[in-house]
């Protein structure tokens, strides 16, 4: 089987020089490469007889301390059909009920909880239900003054987003966050899906609970294996991306599971781990190139 290695930078901190490219081939001995985007990322064609942990050993002992994620895959439908994404230090740099919480003075005490829940030391369900709970009195307008002065969409969603729903991807927002910011998200953002958590508010407050069931990892396995049948796709046709214990299940039935920026746990057990590039990142392990993201960007 046929594979592909790839090199991949940021936009922000294009470091992927000619010289890194042109050494990394010739150590490699690759019968081609590829150019996706000047500075930003490559593709190397593998020799037959070069497995992936070879590959891999090679290109990150060539790179040395360079900002520059690796990918080894098959080089066969890399470009997925059916894309899910995790929200919250995702597709946003933030975790919501983090900022909710800030607004009642506790954000250290549910960031804590956030964290260990995030890197699989305690159940995610209920952490949720006691962080939510110290929510109660809240009004629920706070979520227009949250959203737009402590959510910031992170680097190369909309180009993501963008060129895969061009190339005929049916892509969706898969949350443990909440409706109130994840349809904002979606809409902003260009998925054409969103499912996540819903706050329940009476008389303009939040009072304290989520309605259930509380959307969790398995709730975001069953999500993705809905899509698969409903969109007639295989799970080899799909990718997916996320960073916390609570996308694990997903990330690992995906044709393509990116651990994005990742905990711990989690990039511990992903096979494709983005440590240093943007959500361009994406495009680049399906083999888009710039004049993708240009062509879908005008």
């Amino acid at each position: 089987m046929s594979q592909t290695l790839t090199l991949i930078s940021s936009l922000e901190n294009a470091c992927l020089t000619d010289g890194v490219i042109e050494q990394l081939s010739g150590t490699l001995q690759s019968p081609a490469y590829w150019i996706l985007y000047p500075k930003v990322a490559s593709d190397f064609q593998l020799p037959d007889d070069v497995t992936k942990n070879q590959a891999l050993e090679i290109a990150k002992n060539l790179i040395g301390d360079l900002p520059i994620d690796v990918i080894v895959q098959a080089s066969e439908n890399r470009r997925k059909k059916l894309f899910l994404a995790d929200m919250d230090s995702t597709i946003i740099g933030q975790e919501c009920i983090d900022e909710l919480a800030a607004e009642v003075g506790v954000k250290d005490q549910v960031a804590a909880i956030t964290e260990a829940a995030m890197n699989g030391e305690i159940d995610f369900e209920g952490t949720l239900k006691d962080r939510v709970a110290l929510l109660s009195g809240l009004e629920d307008g706070i979520v227009t003054k949250v959203m737009e002065d402590r959510i910031t969409i992170n680097s190369g969603a909309r180009e993501a987003l963008a060129v895969m729903r061009a190339n005929g991807t049916h892509t969706a927002l898969v949350s443990g966050g909440f409706t109130v910011f994840a349809s904002e998200i979606a809409t902003e953002v260009g998925f054409h899906e969103f499912h996540a958590n819903i706050l329940i508010s009476e008389n303009g407050k939040f009072n304290g609970e989520v309605a259930e069931p509380v959307f969790g990892q398995q709730a975001k396995l069953d999500q993705l294996n809905r899509m698969v049948n409903e969109k007639r796709v295989s799970l080899g046709e799909t990718i997916a991306i996320g960073d916390g214990a609570n996308d694990l299940p997903m990330l690992m039935n995906a044709g393509t599971g990116i651990a994005f920026h990742a905990k711990p746990t989690v990039a511990a057990q992903a096979d494709v781990i983005i440590n240093h590039g943007d959500l361009t990142s994406l495009l680049f392990a399906q083999g888009y190139t710039k004049a993708d993201i240009e062509t879908a960007m005008a």
